[in-house]
């Protein structure tokens, strides 16, 4: 067996160099002779431009330029569009923005870019940004998404038709939504707000823009390096592709915030264009708490009918989603999946959702870790534990009886649809009951007697819930390569994103399996469009099964390239080699040549080797069909009734990621999932002032994030293997999975235990005040 090969937890060789102080950043490059940029944010949530006056910073000594809307006008340069809108995939129309690098005309939200500022260094540039000064004209604003859908409400944009409606979705049939309910012995509704929340990510956004020999190179804290390109090279600057390099080295954290084109990427290219040096901008935490795109912030009402002995006969829900002032490059995804996953790994006989998709003056949102499957997942958890109390039925027996059971399998979640199929799911494989089973046994559920005692004798509250999640992970297709050099080192080229994802690691366990060479001699090249043919980067869980995938093809290549070559060298015809273990064999002999071997061949200089050609790589590509990783999550928890403070005693979850390729790095994928996800439950909220737009948690002070003492001291994991049948690898995704069933966990537990003293409903997120406010309340 391969100790470094697929399955193994291998230690994560990136990580000697993180913890070393060896990595690099965008903001550890330093350029000769660099300048520095500041971007001038709006302080308006929504206000008129009525002119810019930049002289006083222009004067100051060490300034090098101002640029500002009216610029960028003069200067033909365009806007960012969204990736796509429903109506390019046959769904209805929306109004599609195009976002400009700086606002010549109207302020949409607080944090809005209206104008740059170049200096010598950042501390001068941001004293000189304080120094533009603008004449506003402050108008209504509206930053809550159920008051900014009402009639007369101020609008965002003047020419939108449809006022703040950016697009509608719905999916489902209708007819027989209807009947399931006009039929149904029972029904049960939820009201529920998923809250706003931000990515924080530990290395804040940064870009470098320097311009040379007529042709730009960006470094950016970016996810997906040539979706930045194509973005900027095309409607921005529009310029081939080629004259843009774009360079994302290390990178600290993304959750999908960073998979996103922001005006700063091109702010820096166009400096520096115009000042021929390089031109530098890092993010403060409070510019990217203004500035980076949010997540979630969804209002959503649900019904779900039951016949008498709890099976789910029908589910509709009307959803309002905050798009903030732009429609972001993906952000039609987390409206899209907050629908369409809402089935999760229950049989719903007929549905109808819809949302509409609502622009606000607020932060654009856009994919954050999940991007619309936490909502799914929320909205019928939330309904499942509402139907269980409602039918006065154990929640696990009910969620057993609702399952999709292994025989159904491939099973499509739109039979019967009339309306929005096209998008809509068929899984593959699935063991719902099996994983439950496991985690019932890891949470010790029969053991919870004694310890809800124990708890009621300290004079607290104790509470638990199980729930189940599934989400699609994998989107697009891939490409990957793979080189030997002349020593026979393997470059594996990547055209996946690794930001913490440990891809280093997992690609060389997957090289060194299927080719037999030494894990140590595999690296890994990403992150440069000139040294990466093309790649789509990392997000929605996709590496391990489309990057894997594509993999998989190139190493079969380079097998197959190599293999004229190994018969060659052991003068034996192609059809009598067998590859194994990193070996051509001739067939019943034990002639034998390493492929290392076979690969310094390809580079000898003259000889009757060099007519199979020089060098030996080869690429693959994938375009396999989306996976559905799936779990269970069991949370147990103590409430202090005095305080309204949570503590999280217990935490159980099994996965089903299809084939591990190292449970170790998926075990770190899904303890800091989990902890997103308790943050979002527990603390996390992006807050504004209702009538100024005001953001309320601009800082670290005022945003909560999650610290360790927030957190179960320990949690039980495991893994439940229910291979993929649509891809070679038989992987599934894990990145977002403990972010998607999370708060449903945790916030079904706050429940459980806040019943018996009166609480019925508490939205998230459960603050100690939030909590002892509805025990007050109840009393």
């Amino acid at each position: 067996m391969n100790r470094n090969g697929i399955g193994q937890a291998v230690r994560r060789v990136e990580d000697q160099r993180f913890l070393t102080g060896r990595s690099r950043y965008v903001d550890d490059i330093q350029l000769p002779h660099m300048l520095h940029g500041a971007v001038v944010m709006s302080p308006h949530a929504h206000a008129r431009i009525k002119g810019i006056d930049a002289s006083a910073a222009q004067a100051m000594p060490g300034v090098h330029l101002v640029l500002t809307g009216a610029d960028a006008k003069k200067e033909n340069l365009g806007g960012i569009p969204p990736l796509f809108m429903p109506e390019d995939m046959g769904g209805p129309k929306g109004y599609r923005t195009f976002r400009p690098l700086l606002e010549p005309t109207k302020a949409r939200y607080v944090g809005d870019r209206i104008a740059f500022v170049v200096a010598d260094t950042p501390e001068l540039a941001r004293i000189a940004a304080e120094l533009v000064e603008i004449d506003w004209e402050p108008l209504p604003a509206v930053v809550n998404v159920e008051d900014a859908a009402k009639e007369g409400a101020p609008k965002v944009w003047d020419d939108n038709a449809a006022g703040n409606l950016a697009f509608p979705l719905m999916m489902g049939n209708k007819e027989a939504t209807e009947a399931a309910f006009a039929k149904a012995k029972h029904t049960v509704s939820v009201r529920l707000y998923n809250n706003r929340i931000t990515a924080n990510a530990m290395e804040p956004r940064a870009c470098i823009g320097d311009f040379a020999n007529d042709s730009f190179t960006l470094y950016t804290s970016s996810q997906n390096p040539h979706g930045v390109r194509s973005i900027l090279a095309g409607p921005v600057f529009k310029i081939p592709e080629i004259k843009l390099r774009v360079i994302a080295p290390d990178v600290g954290g993304g959750f999908g915030m960073k998979g996103d084109i922001y005006p700063e990427d091109g702010l820096v290219l166009w400096a520096s264009r115009k000042l021929r040096r390089p031109v530098k901008w890092v993010a403060t935490r409070t510019e990217s708490l203004l500035g980076d795109n949010h997540g979630r912030d969804q209002l959503i009402s649900a019904e779900m009918a039951l016949d008498d002995n709890g099976k789910i006969l029908g589910l509709r829900a009307q959803a309002l989603h905050a798009v903030g002032a732009y429609v972001t490059n993906a952000g039609v995804v987390p409206v899209l999946c907050a629908l369409r996953n809402i089935p999760n790994v229950y049989v719903v006989p007929a549905m109808l959702v819809a949302s509409k998709a609502t622009f606000t003056h607020s932060t654009p949102l856009g994919p954050y870790r999940g991007a619309g499957r936490p909502e799914a997942s929320y909205v019928i958890e939330r309904l499942m534990d509402e139907a269980a109390r409602k039918l006065d039925m154990d929640p696990v027996e009910l969620r057993r009886r609702n399952y999709i059971p292994p025989s159904a399998m491939p099973y499509n979640t739109t039979a019967g649809w009339t309306i929005g199929a096209a998008v809509g799911w068929t899984y593959d494989s699935g063991d719902f009951a099996r994983l439950t089973d496991r985690t019932l046994e890891l949470a010790d559920w029969n053991g919870y007697a004694p310890r809800k005692k124990a708890s009621e004798a300290k004079g607290r509250l104790r509470g638990r819930s199980l729930i189940y999640y599934l989400e699609d992970s994998g989107v697009f297709n891939e490409r990957m390569e793979l080189r030997f050099d002349p020593s026979g080192m393997v470059t594996i080229v990547a055209g996946t994103h690794s930001h913490g994802q440990g891809h280093a690691t997992t690609y060389a366990q997957l090289v060194s399996d299927w080719l037999g060479v030494p894990f140590e001699n595999v690296r890994l090249v990403q992150g440069d469009t000139d040294a990466v043919a093309f790649g789509r980067g990392t997000y929605a869980s996709r590496s391990a099964m489309l990057g894997g995938s594509a993999l998989k093809g190139a190493a079969d290549a380079i097998i197959e390239k190599a293999k004229a070559m190994a018969a060659h060298l052991l003068e034996a015809a192609g059809t009598d080699l067998e590859f194994k273990e990193g070996k051509f064999t001739v067939a019943g002999t034990d002639r034998s040549i390493p492929l290392t071997d076979v690969a310094k061949a390809f580079y000898r200089p003259v000889g009757p080797t060099t007519k199979f050609g020089t060098g030996l790589d080869a690429s693959g590509s994938s375009d396999v069909p989306p996976t559905f990783p799936n779990g269970c999550h069991a949370c147990e928890l103590e409430i202090d009734p005095d305080t309204g403070e949570v503590f999280i005693d217990r935490y159980a979850v099994v996965d089903d990621v299809g084939r591990v390729i190292n449970p170790m790095i998926c075990h770190g994928q899904i303890e800091g999932a989990l902890a997103q996800g308790i943050g979002q439950a527990l603390m996390e909220n992006v807050a504004f002032d209702r009538e100024s737009g005001q953001m309320l948690s601009a800082s670290f002070t005022d945003y909560a994030m999650p610290r360790a003492a927030d957190l179960p001291l320990h949690y039980e994991l495991d893994f439940i293997d229910v291979p993929a049948k649509t891809n070679p690898l038989g992987v599934k995704g894990i990145g977002e999975a403990g972010c998607v069933g999370a708060p449903p966990a945790v916030m079904n537990a706050i429940l459980d235990a806040l019943r018996p003293r009166g609480v019925q409903h508490l939205d998230m997120p459960a603050t100690p005040r939030r909590v002892w406010e509805a025990l007050q309340k109840a009393r």
